[in-house]
């Protein structure tokens, strides 16, 4: 039974609380609301007409009028657009900020964020079935997250993969030296759509690099992007589970000199099973390397902005999705260092090292031998 004094101390957390519930509607449906320009080419149309009015966009891009009149307000009123030449509802111009339009238009600009609300739209498309799941523990196939999520995730790593790559490995300068003086092999594990594939091949001109992936429509997406570019000689991807030792030695030609996990260790269901099949096939003085998410070695309550950020990426993606994958370890999103290790000298690996490559999300690993 609550007394008087309880509920008044009570009150200013619960309004506090409330009010943080609240506000938060404002960023979701906003980002939602720039899902939306993105699909119906609407930005794309301002930075060609350098500045509209509702009637400007609505013909250009083929939608209604009314529809065009309400996007472009709540968009200048968001901060996203501005207001090139005032009028009336009609009249009135506006433009896409130059810098707005780096980070909304400019796959490769290193502030790129157009795939954030998709992101939460292919979350969203599952959610029910991830309330369903919490009581029958049967996991939500990757593939049932759709195009959505996978082109999500492809376009926020594909910034950093194809600018930074190259520096990241210059943290193991030993591997980096054999790679740019010799013939050899790499395997990409959990290549995705393959841009941390193609960044590889890029470094290294010597190379051939396999990038390898479970989901299909992701390698097909791979090979689709490889496409056309002057990497197709040396450059394959394939399907194939990383932690079925045997199905990757049936695609991967001999001993290779290094392997790369890149944001998909975490993702993986039995990742001591993948480290060790990866490990087998490394020859000597090769490696693994691993990048991956960025949080604290332990749990803490009020956890910060990361910690945040990918507990909610795994709640409602990551840890479903390794679920359905099978019935061996499924981690989620949070990945601490001391867990990787766990999982190295699991996987009978006697070298473990945090590499030291400054990035704001993602923290890097060394796996071999002594």
């Amino acid at each position: 039974m609550t007394t008087p004094a309880t509920d008044e101390a009570r009150t200013p957390r619960a309004e506090a609380f409330s009010a943080r519930l609240f506000e938060a509607l404002v960023p979701a449906m906003e980002l939602l609301c720039v899902e939306l320009g993105m699909r119906g080419g609407l930005y794309a149309a301002l930075q060609t007409l350098g500045s509209a009015t509702v009637a400007d966009l609505a013909r250009e891009t083929g939608i209604v009028e009314r529809y065009a009149r309400e996007w472009l307000e709540q968009q200048t009123a968001a901060g996203i657009l501005e207001v090139a030449e005032d009028g009336d509802a009609e009249t009135r111009r506006y433009t896409l900020p130059a810098a707005h339009a780096d980070v909304l238009l400019d796959s490769e600009n290193p502030y790129s964020m157009a795939g954030a609300g998709s992101f939460l739209v292919g979350m969203a498309n599952v959610f029910d079935a991830v309330v369903a799941d919490f009581e029958k523990g049967e996991g939500v196939a990757y593939s049932d997250y759709g195009a959505a999520v996978r082109d999500a995730i492809s376009s926020l790593n594909r910034p950093a993969f194809s600018l930074a790559l190259g520096e990241w490995m210059q943290a193991v300068p030993d591997l980096d030296e054999r790679l740019r003086t010799r013939p050899s092999v790499i395997v990409d594990a959990g290549c995705g759509t393959g841009w941390s594939t193609l960044a590889l091949a890029r470094t290294y001109p010597l190379a051939r690099v396999i990038g390898i992936d479970l989901d299909e429509a992701s390698v097909e997406d791979a090979r689709a992007n490889v496409a056309g570019t002057e990497f197709g000689d040396r450059v394959e991807f394939l399907r194939a589970d990383a932690g079925d030792a045997d199905a990757v030695r049936r695609v991967v030609p001999g001993p290779i000199a290094l392997a790369t996990v890149f944001e998909a260790l975490h993702d993986m269901n039995g990742p001591v099973r993948t480290l060790r099949a990866l490990g087998s096939l490394l020859e000597p003085g090769g490696a693994i390397v691993i990048g991956d998410e960025k949080v604290a070695d332990e749990f803490t309550p009020d956890g910060d902005f990361l910690e945040r950020l990918n507990y909610g990426f795994s709640v409602l993606h990551c840890l479903p999705a390794t679920i359905a994958e099978g019935q061996d370890e499924a981690n989620g999103t949070v990945m601490r260092a001391p867990t990787v290790e766990r999982w190295a000298r699991e996987a009978g690996f006697t070298r473990f090292e945090v590499l030291s490559v400054e990035h704001e999300l993602w923290s890097f690993y060394r796996l071999g031998a002594a």
